[in-house]
């Protein structure tokens, strides 16, 4: 039977961010810690506990979405990136591999650029916004022909946490995210970058997902079973290749 997570409110200078936890710390392994994707949370829960079997693994929620408070301001991507970081600080955690889905992949990315100790390798999971989607138009066609292909009650449980950020919270969430460039900060990571791709992803294009690969310092690239959030409908499918880097790094 698994275990349920463990809630910790932990406050930093960008508000009370909400972190839930699976698993335990295994010597030589960092933990997981994995940024949420576009205003949510709880989709990656079972991909969580995936992660969970192997390190402890933290999914981390960012002000003013999912579980966490109120930011004291507006937040841009840099911010959210930001925000991580500072909740990075306060974890204490000594080795970590800092992970993202969706657009949690621009935030997670921002906060390795800003050299954090703890941070040993990064996961880009369905990495946001490719070049060819950078638009609410061509986005909002991606998004849907993607959701064709993701398995039912995907959408229902996303409802309640559309609710909880609002509609003008959401469309500042895609505003931003649209204006930020995630290939121009690959290129500044000093560790391992590991780019995984779901092979049915119509969000994202393979040929985005692996330049981003080639762009890192230490990039490889790895194609997942599904759609944009193939860790929702196989959330064991990561797992292996992620496990793979978490060994490797120093």
């Amino acid at each position: 039977m698994t275990a349920e997570p463990v809630t910790t409110h932990r406050d930093t200078p960008f508000g009370r961010m909400r972190s839930r936890a699976v698993g335990s710390p295994q010597e030589g392994v960092p933990e997981v810690v994995l940024v949420q994707g576009m205003a949510v949370a709880d989709y990656l829960l079972p991909g969580l506990t995936a992660l969970g079997e192997w390190t402890r693994a933290h999914l981390l929620e960012l002000p003013g979405l999912a579980g966490s408070g109120e930011p004291p301001r507006p937040l841009n991507v840099v911010g959210y990136g930001d925000a991580v970081a500072a909740w990075l600080d306060g974890a204490g955690l000594d080795r970590v591999l800092l992970m993202g889905h969706s657009s949690g992949t621009q935030v997670a990315a921002r906060a390795a650029a800003r050299q954090q100790p703890a941070v040993r390798g990064v996961v880009l999971a369905s990495p946001t916004i490719d070049p060819r989607y950078r638009s609410w138009g061509r986005l909002f066609v991606a998004w849907r022909l993607d959701g064709r292909r993701e398995p039912p009650g995907l959408s229902e449980s996303h409802r309640p946490e559309w609710r909880r950020a609002g509609l003008r919270r959401l469309v500042h969430v895609v505003r931003i995210h649209l204006a930020d460039r995630l290939e121009d900060v690959v290129p500044q990571l000093r560790v391992p970058v590991l780019v995984l791709h779901g092979s049915q992803d119509r969000v994202c294009t393979e040929n985005w997902a692996r330049s981003l690969a080639e762009r890192a310092r230490q990039g490889r690239f790895a194609s997942m079973p599904g759609a944009h959030t193939f860790p929702w409908a196989d959330p064991h499918a990561w797992s292996g290749p992620v496990r793979d880097l978490a060994r490797e790094l120093p």
